[in-house]
């Protein structure tokens, strides 16, 4: 018998005043509870807006409802569910309205109007029996309409993925807090700063940038009357005084890749506080009419520097941006120094070692920016791997294969880096191919049973299907595959099981299984026993245009770094697995001492 019981009344001050006296847990018992305005189950649009959902959990429910009637942002909800279970206490309670904000953002259905300061994922006695329950709370809310899609379908999801309501492990929270004191300080003095937050793949850079902006929104929007939770992680900052500081702050969030900035617009669009119209390209900040009080930039290993740039429209624009900036048309100015030009403070989330094109921002550019960042103590690592499903250094040992391992400031030293010593890692499904035939299938199994698995290689073939859509792009052995049909949102695209994706539609998401094929761009010489690149087999136009616009020339050793960068972006893509096929002969026997054969 399900121990719990969710009762349901109407989210009005006369059904709650009916309704406390029945059961003394209504008034003196710790539950959790759901509000929303659809009415009997029926969910609609209002003049287009989406509808609107609040999690809470409290001692008194009956109370704190009679605090909701007074809340501005809350006065379309219609209906209460109360969640109630005998063995409930409070951190349960707490557990359980995270874990179902969570799941209500990565739904879609609902714009959860919770701040996102409050989530919590702590441990407590007997947690993992209360998961079980939390399953059960979840499909019978499902069954009553709150929910549309499966808690895997929800979990697979970008909304869920890049959503603000995340718990942040311990280096995030730490970073976020720290990020909080000196921008709140510098905004009181007056003072202009730059940090930097920098990680592997896989270290959560995006979700603290996001789960920053909705957090310091939040602060702006919080009016001294509501009723908050001053046990939550950042409850000191919507404290008198802070709020004051954010007075019409002008954010943006800047993302260089089409794809993944993308998918974030649809989470903002979701998303109380944060509205699409933040998402930025640099080109967009740097032909903004105002400046920026703070622009945070995700993947800033991918801003440019002065290119040869994919179209005609943005090479007059690089020109035209610099000259307004500099008062002249510098070419020594890159994008990085628009952002500083922009704006009075700046966040730079960065890997250097995911620098996959001549025309991104230098080595020592972004090497400058976070010795910078050190000496002014605004430099913030992320060492917890949110990704991968291994206890060990599983992104370190990949880029130490391929020869991409940082140097201590964090840019790659190619060719530098020990071969890392032979390692199993448990628990994580890692297996080099014979057939490409077979990991597709393997690939098309996971996909079935857990879904978010998908095939991707480097730029090693032609796109022919650009021009005929008969054609193969990839054919190994006989077997016949296709590139990407779109480069935005692939990754959740009804075709992409049977299509690859490049690197451009992958950097920066999650998958479940990741298939990797690498091609004959990237070799091995037994004899001299080192990795180099096939020029010829590289098929990346931009991935190795020389750059007339600086007068530079990229040597076979230069673009070695950027193709392996890209190899080891996809081999570290996987959450539970990663499956890779070498065309290279000498290649794929280097790589078989590293990597256990499918067998």
């Amino acid at each position: 018998m399900t121990p719990f019981e969710i009762e349901r009344l109407e989210f009005t001050p006369e059904a709650v005043k009916t309704w406390a006296p029945h059961d003394h847990r209504n008034t003196n018992w710790p539950v959790v509870y759901v509000l929303d305005d659809a009415e009997s189950g029926r969910h609609r649009a209002r003049g287009g807006a989406f509808n609107e959902v609040y999690v809470g959990e409290s001692r008194n429910a009956a109370a704190r409802m009679r605090q909701h009637f007074d809340s501005p942002r809350k006065q379309n909800l219609k209906s209460i569910r109360v969640i109630v279970d005998e063995t409930f206490n409070k951190s349960v309670c707490l557990d359980l309205e995270s874990y179902l904000i969570r799941l209500l953002a990565g739904d879609g259905l609902y714009r959860v109007l919770n701040g996102n300061d409050g989530i919590t994922q702590s441990d407590y006695y007997d947690r993992d029996r209360y998961q079980e329950t939390f399953r059960e709370v979840f499909e019978q809310l499902r069954s009553d309409g709150v929910f549309t899609r499966s808690i895997p379908e929800i979990e697979n999801s970008d909304l869920f993925k890049l959503s603000p309501f995340k718990a942040l492990s311990q280096d995030q929270a730490i970073a976020v807090e720290d990020i909080l004191e000196g921008l709140f300080h510098d905004l009181d003095s007056g003072s202009s700063s730059t940090s930097v937050i920098q990680g592997d793949p896989g270290t959560g850079k995006t979700v603290v940038a996001i789960y920053l902006i909705k957090l310091l929104m939040d602060i702006a929007t919080t009016g001294p009357a509501e009723d908050l939770d001053r046990d939550s992680l950042f409850s000191e900052f919507f404290t008198e005084g802070f709020r004051e500081l954010l007075t019409d702050i002008r954010i943006g969030f800047v993302i260089p890749q089409q794809s993944l900035r993308t998918s974030i617009k649809k989470v903002f669009v979701k998303t109380p506080g944060l509205s699409p119209d933040m998402v930025l390209t640099p080109f967009d900040v740097g032909l903004a009419d105002e400046d920026f009080d703070l622009l945070i930039v995700d993947e800033a290993h991918r801003l440019n520097q002065r290119a040869n740039q994919p179209s005609g429209v943005q090479n007059q624009n690089f020109k035209l941006i610099t000259g307004r900036l500099f008062g002249s048309d510098d070419t020594t100015k890159t994008q990085l120094d628009w952002i500083r030009a922009k704006s009075t403070h700046q966040i730079f989330l960065l890997d250097a070692a995911q620098s996959v094109r001549p025309a991104d921002v230098p080595p020592e550019l972004l090497d400058a920016l976070v010795r910078g960042a050190k000496e002014s103590k605004r430099h913030y690592p992320l060492l917890s791997q949110m990704r991968v499903q291994s206890g060990s250094d599983y992104v370190g040992y990949v880029r130490r294969m391929l020869g991409t391992a940082p140097t201590t400031s964090g840019a790659s030293a190619q060719g530098e880096a020990e071969p890392p010593i032979r390692e199993d890692f448990d628990g994580y499904d890692l297996r080099m191919f014979d057939s490409i035939s077979a990991m597709h299938e393997e690939i098309r199994r996971k996909d079935a049973s857990v879904g978010l698995s998908r095939l991707v290689a480097g730029y090693a073939w032609e796109w022919k299907t650009k021009n005929d859509k008969a054609a193969f792009d990839i054919e190994i052995e006989g077997y016949g595959l296709r590139w990407n049909s779109t480069q935005t949102d692939w990754i959740a695209s009804s075709n992409a099981l049977e299509e690859v994706g490049s690197i451009h539609t992958v950097q920066g998401y999650d998958l479940n299984y990741a298939g990797v094929i690498i091609g004959e761009d990237l070799r091995y010489d037994p004899i001299e026993g080192r990795l180099f690149v096939d020029r010829a087999s590289y098929f990346d136009k931009k991935g190795k245009e020389n750059n007339s616009q600086l007068g530079r020339i990229y040597s076979d050793d230069d673009l070695l770094r950027f193709i392996s960068n890209i190899y080891a972006v996809l081999l570290t893509r996987g959450i539970r697995g990663t499956y890779v096929y070498v065309c290279d002969p000498d290649l794929r026997v280097y790589l078989q001492q590293f990597l256990p054969s499918n067998t």
